[in-house]
């Protein structure tokens, strides 16, 4: 099982980006998604989560500002990302609790990491 996040990139304050991650290889179910970000000199942090049936949760810092999303038939998670600041700048990893095969139990994995980079 691979997590491949895209859409990472520069922008300016107050601008978009769309995050997308899809999970690829031999995969039975996927629980919950998500999306944590880690800036320099800082611990990763849960940005956003949605669950199986579509419930989401957001950190305080980005509420009303990105919205996650997914695509079950894809295997795919999404993170809507506007008026971005400075404070936004980190890398983005996604994340997806996934159960291979009926004969393994459920456990998180990590895409590789999506820079995005808010100038002011």
């Amino acid at each position: 099982v691979q997590l491949q996040a895209s859409g990472g990139g520069l922008v300016q304050a107050g601008g978009s980006l769309r995050l997308s991650c899809a999970a690829t290889g031999s995969i039975y179910s996927i629980g919950d998604m998500g999306w944590y970000r880690q800036a320099p000199g800082k611990q990763r942090e849960l940005v956003a989560r949605i669950t199986s049936g579509g419930g989401t949760n957001y950190a305080d810092s980005v509420k009303g500002r990105f919205a996650i999303s997914r695509e079950n038939t894809k295997n795919t998670v999404h993170l809507q990302m506007n008026s971005l600041g400075p404070e936004d700048t980190a890398v983005y990893y996604c994340n997806a609790r996934i159960q291979m095969s009926v004969l393994f139990n459920t456990r998180d994995y990590w895409g590789q990491g999506t820079q995005v980079t808010v100038s002011s």
